[in-house]
């Protein structure tokens, strides 16, 4: 299917934030990428990791964060910036703002949305059902 309405796929949740995954290989015949919103909560962030098949591109929709690429020191995110972070490159975004952080995440080639399901938080929440911002 060429349309994909975000209450058509699951959102996977985590202490730090939510994920939904719009566009998957697993989910999306032919698709060879990866694409999805990403929400940070205040305070929050994806800690230092790595995808050491792919190369990630996040682009800021809105909120404030700190953006670190290859162990360099951080540097100020915001709406409208474009982050590229080379095929297993080590990364990690965090809200450093008073609202959510939302993001467009896009893996390429996809697969490494896959590796977050193994991370202790992980939640999913089943498609057409509402998440919460804060599980309680």
């Amino acid at each position: 299917m060429s349309l994909v309405k975000p209450d058509s796929v699951p959102t996977q949740t985590f202490d730090w934030g939510m994920i939904k995954w719009f566009i998957t290989p697993g989910a999306t015949p032919g698709a060879g990428m990866t694409f999805g919103e990403v929400i940070l909560l205040p305070g929050e962030g994806h800690t230092r990791h790595n995808h050491p098949e792919a190369e990630e591109i996040l682009y800021v929709l809105s909120g404030t964060g700190l953006q670190m690429v290859d162990d360099k020191p951080p540097y100020p995110v915001g709406p409208g910036d474009t982050i590229y972070v080379p095929t297993g490159i080590y990364h990690s975004t965090v809200n450093d703002g008073w609202e959510p952080l939302r993001l467009i995440a896009v893996y390429n080639p996809g697969g490494p949305e896959r590796d977050l399901e193994a991370l202790l938080d992980f939640r999913e929440v089943p498609a057409g059902t509402r998440a919460r911002l804060i599980r309680g």
